[in-house]
């Protein structure tokens, strides 16, 4: 019997799909094992040695290899606008699969692969994600309906950029026209587009941030023509639009699947250092139980991600009256509220370890931009531009400004090395900024 618009099965699968369910999954894991069985089919036809472990074998890879377009990702959600050059960036990722394999299995001598057919299988698995993606393309537009384009330029520019969207994106309707970036939000509800592309030289002040958050917030593909004075800014993701380059703007630096790995990174590496901070962090509560007296632990609001409040915990290295007046005091050099016995503790950043504690409750990272008070940060968002940016993600421990400008660095100045952080974010950087804050405790502790 035929399912209604509304039926059982048709409210089951908008659940898994709210809940992360991609069908992108199931024809990758199709199309992978499929390769991997036919490569092993050709090496030795049905007579496999070990039948039941290369099995086992081969579906391990198949889940190693999703794991790593999952946070390569490529499992995103996609903008409808544009061609994407998948092919090397899938290769890329099953490069990095295939060699992660290898270090995993070197030890045991068990291959779910042949050792020789791997370039085989990577060329295999390489052509299979790309041409799921290409699929999932056509069928994302079969049932969404084609891209309804918002041009938004003078009348010379957006009359050439419909042109060559009929040429080479025949899929694509354009909507409407608009000249300025101001009468955008009230165009796309007007003519319901679905995607923004801006063909003039715009400058990212007048897009961000507004209308973009507000055309992100509405899942609207937003898109900057790319010419000789924004091609200075360093892009890297350059699609292709009705043959020219363009880039999808984001309100965001980071991406979700971006966001996942730096927090998985995170947690190896905080159960890795967990028994030295325990040991380190009891041996410092000890000290300060016998210089400071009692209430060794410091709390403070502070403001998280997206200006989220919560509180962060310290080691205590102030007077308890440090803040008598009400007000909200930066620290200075040779601050007379720091307690006799505490200076090194501040110099060397050690009262900031029971922010472990911070960085386990989701509440802060590693690696990011240091939090700040809320009643300081009222008086940063007013005077600096653009200082909200920074709470984009987690707070850290330790961060790029921290590494390289000095405690008492002008804000405005550390929002600039927060905010290449943000735009430069990989796991090698957070190392970096970890290995260099180890550094720079041993640099000042001496």
């Amino acid at each position: 019997m035929e399912q209604s618009p509304d039926g059982p099965l048709r409210r089951a699968y908008l659940r898994s799909w709210r809940a992360g369910f991609r069908w992108l999954y199931v024809l990758d894991a199709t199309g992978i094992l499929g390769v991997v069985v036919l490569v092993n089919l050709v090496r030795f036809g049905t007579d496999w040695p070990a039948p039941a472990d290369t099995v086992v074998g081969m579906a391990v890879a198949t889940v190693a290899l999703q794991a790593v377009f999952y946070f390569g990702g490529l499992y995103e959600k996609q903008v409808r606008l544009g061609h994407r050059m998948w092919f090397s960036r899938v290769a890329g990722l099953t490069l990095v699969g295939l060699a992660m394999g290898l270090v995993v299995v070197l030890p045991t001598g068990r291959y779910a692969v042949p050792r020789a057919n791997l370039a085989a299988v990577g060329v295999g698995v390489a052509l299979v994600a790309t041409g799921t993606r290409l699929l999932s393309r056509r069928l994302r537009a079969r049932r969404f309906g084609p891209p309804r384009v918002l041009l938004v330029g003078s009348s010379t520019e957006t009359e050439l950029a419909a042109a060559h969207l009929g040429e080479s994106d025949r899929e694509a309707v354009v909507a409407g026209h608009v000249r300025a970036a101001g009468d955008v939000l009230v165009a796309v509800e007007r003519t319901e587009s679905t995607d923004v592309v801006f063909v003039d030289d715009a400058s990212v002040g007048d897009l961000l941030p507004e209308p973009v958050a507000s055309l992100d917030a509405a899942d609207r593909g937003v898109y900057l023509r790319v010419t000789a004075t924004t091609a200075l800014l360093g892009l890297r993701d350059v699609r292709e639009i009705g043959g020219m380059p363009y880039v999808a703007v984001r309100t965001r630096a980071l991406r979700p699947h971006q966001r996942r790995l730096k927090r998985l990174a995170e947690w190896v590496v905080v159960l890795l250092l967990a028994p030295m901070v325990l040991v380190v962090g009891s041996t410092l509560a000890a000290y300060l139980r016998v210089v400071a007296g009692r209430g060794v632990l410091y709390r403070q609001v502070r403001t998280g991600r997206d200006g989220e409040p919560f509180t962060l915990v310290k080691f205590r290295t102030m007077r308890a009256d440090a803040e008598a007046d009400g007000g909200a005091r930066l620290s200075t050099r040779g601050d007379d509220r720091v307690l006799a016995g505490c200076a090194w503790l501040r110099r060397t950043r050690l009262d900031e370890l029971p922010q472990f504690w911070n960085v386990v409750r989701g509440q802060m990272s590693l690696v990011g931009p240091r939090p700040e008070r809320p009643e300081l940060i009222a008086e940063f968002e007013a005077a600096i531009p653009g200082y909200g940016r920074r709470h984009e993600i987690a707070p850290g421990l330790t961060g790029l400004a921290q590494v390289r400008a000095g405690y008492h660095t002008d804000p405005a100045y550390k929002l600039g090395h927060d905010l290449q952080y943000l735009m430069s974010w990989s796991p090698i950087l957070d190392l970096q900024i970890l290995a260099r804050t180890v550094l720079v405790l041993f640099r000042r502790g001496s």
